[in-house]
């Protein structure tokens, strides 16, 4: 719903300027306007009346109207009388939070597409088969058994992407397609191709991030603008569209940005799983199918794409816009996604908690206990790594990163991914029971 009211002020013509508010705002503003309407004769306006709404308006009228003194220091630095002639008054629009999403929903949806994945798995049937217990005494006993008449093609996953170019290139998660032996169908969705089915190219697979880059052979399609995940606030506007449950295209739903620069370890199609950094966490609902859905600011841009839920109401994630954007681009100018540079200091580490703390008798609750993995070659210090020429052993507890303390909710990997290889950071360690300072630069992860 938008609603218009008319400022009191002068200027030679209309100025249209948009102003998210809340809803509620409006409910208490509508009140005003109505009187305003009644007094001045808004929807009678004439040049006869406009002389006095002109003379209120300069004698400080707004100012005794609580509710619209939001609107006019919203458009202050825009639109200043100067001079008292007689001037139509300025419109200003003022658009609900609620029309703004009805907006992106209608302008992005378009763009969102399903992605179908087939491949062929044997087509089984029912049969008799002889019973070998029994073929060694001489008895040839048939019993009821599935036997495999030939393969056909059949739906083995479901998922989202969304079209970043007019000329048919899609992003996706990389989870999404993963099966390197399977077909893939992109499912249009604009008016004029709704349903429309196309076979896919997967043009490559980001060997660090759950991303995926496909391309369909067609032009002038719809498509999505990037944003830029730098410059997200938490509690900024989340937008999430997708194909919930691989059964409901294009489903919506509304949050905020709950928290940012997240990690998760996500499980995978095949049972793997994967460790993810750097994520957007949002509020807004994210099914099984969303995966690989654009997450969208107020405006309508790409902030992120959607990846994971947690196991709990309220809590997904989406991998942030601008690693899209680059991966993006190196398929755009090389055709493949490099693997890039990951920054490390070398060390395998277990964040303490209150058991490990008791079990072993450590001196601190928080943490990171630098240890073995589960195999032999899995050493707790790598040989000639950072960490190694700056003296970190096994058993080492390493307790701050940039003088903030290291914990199950925030670990060395967090910290570590703010940086670039080539970077220093200041570690506090504990080590052969005492305390010390050491700055490690970062080297590429091996």
């Amino acid at each position: 719903m938008q609603n218009e009211i008319l400022l009191l002020t002068e200027g030679k013509k209309e100025k249209y300027i948009n102003i998210k508010i809340s809803q509620r705002f409006l409910v208490g503003l509508g009140g005003t306007v109505l009187i305003l309407a009644v007094l001045f004769g808004v929807s009678h306006f004439s040049s006869a009346s406009s002389e006095s709404i002109q003379t209120a308006s300069s004698t400080g009228f707004l100012d005794l109207l609580n509710p619209l003194k939001k609107v006019e220091q919203a458009v202050k630095n825009v639109i200043t009388p100067k001079s008292t002639n007689n001037q139509p008054a300025t419109t200003v629009r003022v658009v609900s939070e609620e029309s703004q999403v009805i907006d992106v929903v209608k302008k992005d949806s378009p763009a969102v597409v399903s992605i179908i994945a087939t491949a062929d798995v044997p087509k089984m049937e029912n049969c008799l088969r002889t019973d070998p217990n029994f073929e060694s005494f001489g008895f040839n006993i048939q019993i009821p058994s599935l036997c495999q008449n030939g393969t056909e093609k059949q739906r083995i996953g479901a998922g989202s992407g969304f079209i970043v170019s007019p000329d048919g290139y899609i992003v996706t998660n990389k989870h999404v397609v993963e099966d390197l032996k399977a077909d893939y169908t992109v499912v249009l969705n604009d008016v004029k191709n709704k349903g429309k089915k196309l076979k896919a190219t997967v043009l490559a697979r980001d060997p660090n991030n759950d991303i995926a880059v496909l391309r369909i052979d067609m032009s002038n399609l719809p498509y999505i603008n990037f944003g830029d995940s730098d410059k997200l606030q938490v509690g900024q506007t989340a937008i999430a569209i997708g194909y919930s449950l691989g059964e409901f295209d294009n489903t919506v739903s509304k949050g905020v940005v709950s928290g940012l620069s997240r990690s998760i370890t996500a499980s995978g199609t095949k049972g793997g799983s994967e460790q993810l950094r750097g994520l957007i966490q949002t509020d807004a609902a994210i099914n099984p199918g969303n995966s690989g859905g654009p997450l969208l600011d107020i405006d309508g841009n790409a902030i992120g794409m959607n990846v994971a839920m947690a196991n709990a109401q309220s809590v997904g994630f989406a991998i942030p816009i601008n690693s899209i954007l680059s991966a993006f681009d190196q398929v755009k100018k090389t055709g493949s996604i490099t693997k890039s540079n990951q920054p490390s200091i070398g060390v395998r580490f277990t964040p303490i908690t209150e058991e490990i703390k008791q079990s072993n008798s450590l001196p601190y609750d928080y943490g990171m206990l630098v240890s073995r993995g589960e195999k032999v070659t899995d050493l707790a210090v790598i040989p000639g790594s950072p960490a190694d020429k700056a003296g970190i052993a096994e058993n080492d507890i390493i307790l701050e990163a940039d003088g903030q303390q290291l914990n199950e909710s925030y670990t060395l990997a967090d910290a570590i991914i703010k940086h670039k290889v080539g970077e220093t950071i200041s570690f506090k360690i504990y080590h052969k029971g005492a305390e010390k300072t050491l700055s490690i630069k970062l080297e590429n992860k091996p």
